[in-house]
């Protein structure tokens, strides 16, 4: 996991450079607005534009669901792309797993039983496991994405008389 926060960091700034070539950071916004704001938290009012790199080490460590979907979701946008149905199974797995983990944690917090730690655990692992294997495909499939169009751009001839 401690490798996830910086790839999502240099692949957002790949992927905002790739739409809007040589763009640095100046498109970024939190979660490229695609997840609403929530409370005083509005994406595109917090400072993007003064530090857009510290704004997205924040959401990358913080928010690293959010920050590979974002990226996931610019690319998709930019060339009329869908998830596939497999890639909505995994999604939908790894969200499962994530708040099963939670609600076990919160029963193992407010019950005396010895059980139910060592199963919180286990599917804490286990959520882990699969959000890093899911957040993982999403990232290859946006870096796979980019270096096929960026590939697939028709070649500059030198004119011939």
């Amino acid at each position: 996991m401690a490798c996830f926060c910086p790839v999502q960091i240099y692949l957002r700034h790949r992927v905002l450079n790739h739409v809007t070539p040589d763009s640095g950071w100046s498109n970024y916004r939190c979660c490229q607005g695609y997840f609403g704001g929530c409370l005083c938290l509005q994406p595109g009012q917090m400072g993007e534009e003064s530090c857009p790199v510290l704004c997205m080490c924040m959401e990358a460590c913080l928010c690293p669901g959010p920050a590979v979907s974002a990226s996931s979701g610019v690319v998709r946008e930019r060339y009329g792309l869908g998830l596939d149905e497999d890639d909505v199974r995994l999604i939908r797995c790894s969200n499962f797993l994530f708040y099963l983990s939670v609600c076990l944690n919160c029963i193992s917090a407010l019950t005396p039983c010895e059980g139910d730690d060592i199963v919180a655990n286990v599917v804490d692992t286990v959520a882990d496991v699969v959000f890093c294997c899911v957040g993982g495909c999403l990232t290859a499939q946006v870096h796979h994405e980019m270096k096929m169009r960026e590939n697939s751009s028709p070649l500059r001839e030198m004119m011939r008389r």
